[in-house]
Parts: structure tokens; sequence; C-alpha cells
């Protein structure tokens, strides 16, 4: 269990880590016993059971992408800052508790594109497309746009092939990257 005070905080944390491991799908009792509250303060604290899904992937958001994207007072050029993330992402696939990207996995999960876990996990996937846009903007890339997305997806697939393969990445997500980046001209 982890050190927050507060009803909320514990459900929250226990929440992010517990459905990160285990899925959507994990009980409330569960939910509850490893957050230390009772189901009454739970539903106390929450309408239902999706609100706890969408408030705790807005919770890991921040501290997710912290980790993989470069800080604003970052130096490096667009290209450099765009091959960080996949760096980074392949740092992060040689953890055994690596289980790919916490909002690709909720939205797969939960199916249903109006749940309101997947509207945070789709807004939350945007913020990494639009940080690879704004840099392909920087780097005056003819179609930031479609290179954004193009990027994203080879992330999201990265992500998926180390969870499917049970096996590191290798590189092969910034290899992948720096191919799309150098056939658009980013250097």
């Amino acid at each position: 269990m982890t050190t927050s005070t507060t009803p909320r905080e514990r459900l929250l944390d226990a929440a992010g880590e517990l459905f990160y491991r285990e899925g959507m799908g994990i009980g409330v009792d569960a939910l509850c016993k490893a957050a230390g509250v009772s189901k009454k303060s739970m539903y106390q604290l929450f309408r239902s059971k999706d609100e706890v899904i969408a408030e705790s992937l807005a919770a890991v958001g921040p501290a997710y992408q912290a980790s993989l994207l470069p800080g604003p007072d970052d130096e490096r050029s667009p290209r450099e800052r765009i091959l960080t993330v996949f760096e980074r992402q392949d740092q992060m696939a040689t953890e055994s508790s690596f289980l790919g990207c916490p909002f690709l996995s909720a939205a797969v999960e939960l199916k249903d594109p109006e749940h309101p876990g997947s509207v945070v996990a789709r807004r939350l996937k945007q913020d990494l497309t639009d940080f690879f846009q704004a840099q392909l903007v920087a780097a005056e890339a003819a179609d930031p746009e479609t290179l954004a997305v193009q990027l994203t997806i080879v992330f999201d697939g990265a992500s998926a092939r180390a969870v499917a393969r049970a096996q590191e990445l290798g590189g092969i997500g910034t290899a992948t990257a720096a191919v799309l980046l150098d056939a658009a001209g980013v250097k």
C-alpha cells in the first residue's frame, strides 16, 4: 500500500497500481482492501468504479508523462527531444514492472470510447501526440500533424510489442521513429 494520507488519495493510488497491474476488472472489494478504505467510504468519495478508473488515470498521467517527455528547459533539438521519448520508453520496457502504456492499456480494455476512463486515456494519449506535433512544428516539418500521429502509432506499437512479446524493445521504437523523421527531413 502507498503512503497517501487521505482515503481519496489511497483509493486513487491503489487504483492506479491495481488497474495497471491487474486490469480494469479488479473488483471494488479488492480495491478497497488495497487502499485500506471501506466500500461505503469509496462510494461517498466517488459515484462509481468508473469514476475511480477515470480519476486514477488522470492522477497517473502527469508522472507518466514526466517520465517520458523532456522538460521545458531541455535545449536539445526537436528531433532529439522526440527521440528521447522513444529512448525512455525503451528503458521503461527493460523494467519487470513494465506492462505497456497505461492509457493505451486502459482504452483497449475498456473498449467503450465513451467510458469515463477511455475519455481520460484518449486525452492523455493526445497530449503525447500534441508534444510530437509541437516539436515537429518547431523543426518546420512539412506535415507535422500527420507525422505526430505516425510517431504516436510507433510509440503505441512499441508499447504493445514489449508487452505481447514479453521482451525488451532493443531500440526498435527509437529506430523506427528516426526513420520517419529522416523521411520527413527532420534533422
